[in-house]
C-alpha cells in the first residue's frame, strides 16, 4: 500500500526515464515531485500523464521567483494542469502573486523558506543577515503564511519550530532533505530520517536518490512507507 506522505522526487533527466521509474514503483508510490531538472525533458507532459492517466498526485517544484505580475501569470498558466502542489520562493510579494494566479484551482502554493542544501556558512556567503537558521526559517515561514501560502518547504530540522507557529495551524509542512537510515546524505546538509521528520510535524517528506538510485527502488520505497507507518 502507498502512503501519500511519501513524495518521491523524479530527479531523472527526462520524462521517459521518469515514466519508467513510476512503472517500477507501481502502487507503492502515489505522489511524485517533478522539478526544474526535468522541465526541458518533458516534465510538464509527464506531470499531466501521471495525473490524468495514472491517478498520481503531483508536486511541481519550480521555486518561482520574479516580479509579482510575472509570478501571477506563470502560476495561472500552471494551474491549468490540475497539479497538487507548486513551489515559489517564500518572499511575501511572490506568495501573494502566486495565490492570485492559483485562484479558482485546487493547487496548493508552497513557499520555500531556506533550501535544505544550505547551512549558515552558505547564508553568510550570500549576504543573508545573521541569525540562527531555525529562527530565520520560522520567520520566513510565518511571513509566507501571512501572505497566503498553503504550506512551506523546510528541512526536517526546522519542522517542529514551524509547526509551533500560530500561523501554521491548518497549513502544510513539506520536508526535503529526508534520508532513510543507512543512506548517503548526498548534497543535503540538514537531514533527518522519514519517521523523525513526520514526528517533528511534517505532513509530507520528499525522497529522491535513496529511492531511484536503489538497486530495487520499489523495495526502498516500501521500506520508507513501513517506517512512516
Amino acid at each position: 500500500m502507498s502512503d501519500d506522505r511519501l513524495i518521491v522526487a523524479l530527479d531523472v533527466p527526462n520524462a521517459l526515464m521518469g515514466l519508467e521509474l513510476t512503472k517500477t514503483l507501481g502502487d507503492t508510490v502515489s505522489f511524485y515531485k517533478i522539478g526544474l531538472g526535468m522541465l526541458t525533458g518533458g516534465g510538464l507532459a509527464l506531470a499531466n500523464e501521471l495525473k490524468q492517466e495514472h491517478g498520481k498526485r503531483i508536486f511541481l517544484d519550480m521555486k518561482l521567483f520574479d516580479i509579482g505580475a510575472t509570478v501571477e501569470a506563470a502560476v495561472r498558466g500552471l494551474s491549468q494542469f490540475d497539479l497538487d502542489f507548486l513551489t515559489v520562493h517564500g518572499d511575501p510579494h511572490v506568495v501573494c502573486a502566486a495565490r492570485e494566479g492559483a485562484a479558482g484551482s485546487d493547487m496548493k502554493i508552497l513557499a520555500v523558506t531556506i533550501l535544505t542544501s544550505l547551512d549558515r556558512a552558505d547564508l553568510d556567503a550570500s549576504l543573508i543577515r545573521a541569525g540562527d537558521m531555525s529562527d530565520l526559517v520560522a520567520e520566513r515561514a510565518g511571513r509566507a503564511f501571512e501572505a497566503g501560502a498553503d504550506g512551506v518547504i523546510s528541512s526536517p530540522h526546522e519542522a517542529a519550530v514551524v509547526r509551533a507557529l500560530p500561523e501554521a495551524s491548518g497549513r502544510l509542512i513539506v520536508t526535503p532533505g529526508v534520508r532513510p537510515t543507512g543512506t548517503d546524505k548526498g548534497d543535503q546538509k540538514r537531514i533527518a530520517t522519514p519517521r523523525s521528520a513526520v514526528d517533528a510535524g511534517a505532513d509530507h517528506i520528499v525522497v529522491g536518490r535513496p529511492v531511484w538510485q536503489a538497486e530495487d527502488p520499489a523495495k526502498a520505497a516500501r521500506k520508507i512507507v513501513a517506517e512512516l507507518a
